[in-house]
């Protein structure tokens, strides 16, 4: 058992807080750069060098809006929603390894740091996962609450897309946990700093449908339905200002950065990195790699988001449910005959690979029109 550290923990709940707050802040100054870039734009360049201090007159703006109620809202419920969709995304952190972190098989972790809030926890994916579904009713509730007929519609879309997307998230993770045989996160990535390989080489598919699941989950475009301002002037949040709109902005920033370390952790190896980051490898080393793998990922997320255009919502639907989670159950059968036959976890790659060409090929046969058939 870790034996457990109140000021420890304080302390590095205190300071997790502290980077993610101010993170968040940054990746409005990143997103806006790389929006302009994309756009063959400037983007943020008045407030401070470069425009660095541009976050930070964002937040001030915050603070000094009115915030305002409207008097049809159901007051409770209005104000509750923000402060759940903060907590939650905030919540699923706590399993969340940050660094370098010791094997889960030792018993003594007194000799070293662990570089997450609660080590450990031998269900950690299972945790995240629990955690992160209560983000739903923070929209829901703020889509309801608001009495508004955008806001509803919002949140309707967004109750299907997250029991939708989380179906094909959670059985892609399934295959992972088969091969490492463990829920725990940290040994997830104990078991790919040894002699096999990460995970994405195992499991490509898998990591394809996480990773669309994931543009999902965080209601990134071209999934952002829930709030597709083009259609719902602001989806769930229309009504919400000041302070109330800065936390759902906050929660899904958050929500982005732990996706974001979910996906490093699942099927690139974490802090590891051959012959650069490997276990005998110091703190600083493995942290390192792990932040720019992280902000790789974050950028890859920014990048998708003024790339693609939005899905339709049934083609939303349509692809979670009539591809997603198909290739994810074939994918799961495979990885549990390749464990039950006892061989390499390497004839997995052909298969994924397979599963992969064979469904794109599939997409391409002509299916039935929509349309009349002439008179």
């Amino acid at each position: 058992m870790h034996d457990f550290n109140l000021i420890e923990t304080l302390l590095t709940i205190a300071a997790v807080l502290g980077v993610i707050l101010g993170t968040c802040a940054m990746l409005i100054y990143v997103e806006r750069k790389i929006a302009g870039y994309v756009q063959d734009r400037l983007g943020p360049n008045r407030v401070g060098p470069a425009g660095l201090f541009q976050s930070v007159a964002d937040g001030l703006k915050f603070l000094l809006k009115e915030d305002i109620i409207p008097n049809y809202v159901d007051k409770f419920l209005f104000i509750m929603a923000p402060a759940i969709a903060m907590t939650t995304a905030l919540f699923a952190f706590a399993v969340v390894p940050f660094g370098g972190t010791t094997p889960q098989e030792a018993t003594n972790y007194t000799s070293t740091y662990q570089f997450v809030i609660a080590p450990g926890i031998d269900i950690g994916i299972v945790f995240i996962f629990a955690a992160t579904s209560l983000a739903v009713y923070a929209i829901i509730l703020g889509g309801w609450s608001a009495n508004n007929k955008y806001s509803f519609i919002g949140g309707l879309r967004s109750s299907a897309q997250f029991i939708s997307y989380e179906i094909p998230m959670g059985i892609s993770i399934l295959g992972v946990v088969l091969i490492t045989g463990s829920l725990n996160l940290e040994r997830i990535i104990w078991h790919q700093t040894g002699p096999g390989a990460w995970n994405i080489f195992y499991q490509p598919l898998a990591f394809i449908i996480f990773l669309l699941a994931s543009l999902a989950e965080c209601n990134r475009l071209p999934f952002d339905l829930p709030e597709c301002e083009q259609e719902l002037v602001g989806g769930y949040h229309t009504e919400y200002s000041a302070l109330k709109f800065a936390l759902f902005f906050l929660g899904e920033y958050t929500h982005l950065i732990t996706i974001s370390f979910l996906n490093v952790i699942l099927f690139f190896g974490g802090w590891h990195l051959p012959w650069i980051a490997g276990p005998e490898a110091g703190w600083f080393i493995k942290l390192v790699v792990f932040a720019g793998k992280v902000t790789f990922f974050i950028v890859f997320f920014m990048v998708v988001r003024w790339t693609l255009p939005r899905f339709r919502f049934d083609q939303l639907m349509a692809l979670a449910w009539k591809v997603l989670i198909p290739l994810a159950l074939a994918n799961l059968v495979c990885v549990m005959v390749v464990k039950q036959l006892g061989v390499t976890p390497w004839v997995l790659l052909p298969i994924s690979l397979g599963l992969l060409v064979g469904s794109a090929w599939l997409a391409t046969l002509p299916g039935p029109s929509r349309l009349p058939e002439p008179s």
